[in-house]
C-alpha cells in the first residue's frame, strides 16, 4: 500500500494550475445518463473517483471515449442496464447520483447503497423522499435501493429537511425530465450545484434559481447533448493556499475562481497572508512569517466549507495563539486531530470543537489518514514538521487530489510516494 514520505521545513513557493472539480464532475457525469445523445466534457481531474464513475457509466451501457487529457465523450444511446452494482458503488458515495437520472429516463433503477469516507452519517433518505414525492415507488432490498415509476416522474414541491448537496443534485437531475414543475426548497447553494445546473441547461433543461435556496425546474420531455467544461476545484485550490501559508511561503494558483473561496480567503488574510485575486487566479504570500490562529465554524455554502476544516486545523497547529475549529456538518470530521497530536500538536476536543494551541513546530511521525480531507491536513502538518512524516492509507487522498506529490514538489516540498 502506498504512502507519502515528507521531510518538512521547506517554504513552499511557486505557481500551480488548479484541476477540475471532482465534486462537480461526478454529478455532471451522472447527468449524461439523462440523454441518448453525446455529451462532451472537459477539465475532468485525473482521480480514482472519476475513473470509477466512468466505469459505472460503461457498466450501464454508455459508450465512452476518453482522450489523453481525460476529456470524455459519453454516448448514452446504448444504456441498457439500470443496475449500479455494489462492486463499483462500494468505494464512492457519489454513485448514488445515478439514481435520479436512471429513474427519470428509464422509469426504474436499482442502485447499491454507496460507500466512501468514514466521516459520519450521510444518509440518502432525503434523496429517496424527494423521488417518492415525484411519484416513484422506493424499496430497499439486499442492500440495494429499488426505484420505479409507471410513466414519467411528476413535478412536486419539495422542501428538503436539511441542506444536502447530493440530494439537491439527484433531485435536480430527476426533475429535469419530470412532467410539470418541481420546486426544491432549502436547496444546497454550493458552486458545484450551480455547475451541474449550468450543464443541464446546456443539455436543454429549464432551471431557475440555482445558487439560491429555492430552485425551480420545469420538466422537459427530453434532453440533448452538449459540450461542457467542469469548474475548477475550489477545495484543491484552498488546500494548496493553506499549505503555502502554513509554511510561510507563497503560491499563485491559475485557473481558480476566487469567488468560490471568499470566506476561505478572508480567513487566510486573518492568518496574516497577503492575498490578491484576479478573474481566474489567486495569490497568497506569507513573506516568511508564522501564521496567526483563526477561528472557524463550518456551515453549508456560502459558509466555511467542511472540506477545508481539516486543512485549517493543521494551520492552527503551528500558528501563533489559540484557534478554535467547530465542525457542524459531519460528526466524525475532527478525527484527524488525534494523528496531529502524535506529531506534537496541542489539540483538545470538546464536543464538536477542536481547541488548538499553536506550537512553533511539529515533529515528524508515522500517521494514518482516515478520510480524504484528513489526509490532506496530515500532508500539510508534515510539510511544517521537523524530520520525516509518513502518511499511510493515501488511497484516500488519491480520491480527491490529482498528482498531489508532483504539485507539491513543484513548489519546493520534499515529498515522495513510497510503495509497500
Amino acid at each position: 500500500m502506498d504512502s507519502l514520505a515528507i521531510r518538512g521545513g521547506h517554504r513552499l513557493s511557486g505557481r500551480l494550475k488548479v484541476s477540475g472539480a471532482k465534486n462537480a464532475a461526478l454529478p455532471i457525469l451522472a447527468a449524461t445518463l439523462l440523454t441518448p445523445s453525446t455529451v462532451r466534457l472537459s477539465n475532468l481531474p485525473h482521480l480514482h473517483d472519476i475513473t470509477t464513475m466512468i466505469e459505472l457509466l460503461g457498466c450501464l451501457g454508455a459508450r465512452l471515449t476518453v482522450d489523453e487529457r481525460l476529456s470524455i465523450e459519453v454516448d448514452g444511446t446504448g444504456v441498457d442496464s439500470v443496475v449500479a452494482p455494489y462492486e463499483l458503488v462500494k468505494t464512492m458515495r457519489a454513485s448514488i447520483l445515478v439514481l435520479g437520472p436512471l429513474v427519470a429516463r428509464f422509469g426504474q433503477a436499482r442502485v447499491s447503497f454507496p460507500g466512501g469516507c468514514a466521516i459520519g452519517s450521510r444518509p440518502v433518505d432525503l434523496h429517496l423522499k424527494g423521488l417518492e414525492a415525484m411519484g416513484a415507488t422506493i424499496s430497499i432490498e439486499d442492500g440495494y435501493i429499488n426505484a420505479s415509476i409507471d410513466g414519467r416522474l411528476q413535478g412536486a414541491d419539495i422542501t428538503l429537511e436539511t441542506v444536502t448537496v447530493g440530494g439537491t443534485e439527484n433531485l435536480l437531475m430527476a426533475a429535469s425530465l419530470a412532467e410539470g414543475t418541481t420546486v426544491l426548497r432549502n436547496a444546497a447553494r454550493e458552486p458545484e450545484v450551480v455547475d451541474l445546473a449550468r450543464c443541464l441547461i446546456a443539455m436543454g433543461a429549464d432551471i431557475e434559481g440555482a445558487g439560491s435556496s429555492t430552485i425551480t425546474v420545469r420538466g422537459v420531455s427530453e434532453l440533448h447533448g452538449c459540450e461542457y467544461r467542469v469548474m475548477p476545484d475550489r477545495i484543491e485550490a484552498g488546500t494548496y493556499l493553506v499549505a503555502a501559508v502554513a509554511t510561510g511561503g507563497s503560491v499563485r494558483l491559475d485557473g481558480a475562481n476566487p469567488h468560490h473561496l471568499d470566506i476561505v480567503l478572508d480567513k487566510l488574510r486573518e492568518a496574516g497572508a497577503t492575498v490578491n485575486v484576479g478573474e481566474d487566479w489567486i495569490e497568497a504570500d506569507m513573506e516568511g512569517r508564522r501564521p496567526r490562529s483563526v477561528a472557524i465554524t463550518t456551515a453549508p455554502y456560502p459558509g466555511f466549507p467542511t472540506d477545508m476544516q481539516a486543512q485549517f486545523t493543521a494551520l492552527n497547529a503551528i500558528a501563533e495563539g489559540t484557534g478554535r475549529v467547530t465542525e457542524t456538518v459531519f460528526e466524525n470530521r475532527l478525527i484527524q486531530t488525534h494523528e496531529m497530536n502524535r506529531m506534537g500538536a496541542d489539540i483538545s476536543i470538546e464536543g464538536n470543537m477542536a481547541i488548538i494551541a499553536g506550537r512553533e513546530s511539529l515533529k515528524g511521525a508515522p500517521v494514518m489518514a482516515s478520510d480524504l480531507r484528513a489526509s490532506a491536513s496530515l500532508v500539510i502538518a508534515g510539510l511544517v514538521a521537523e524530520g520525516e512524516t509518513r502518511v499511510d492509507r493515501i488511497y484516500h487522498i488519491d480520491r480527491g487530489y490529482e498528482c498531489i506529490e508532483e504539485k507539491l514538489q513543484s513548489l519546493g516540498a520534499d515529498i515522495r510516494r513510497v510503495s509497500g
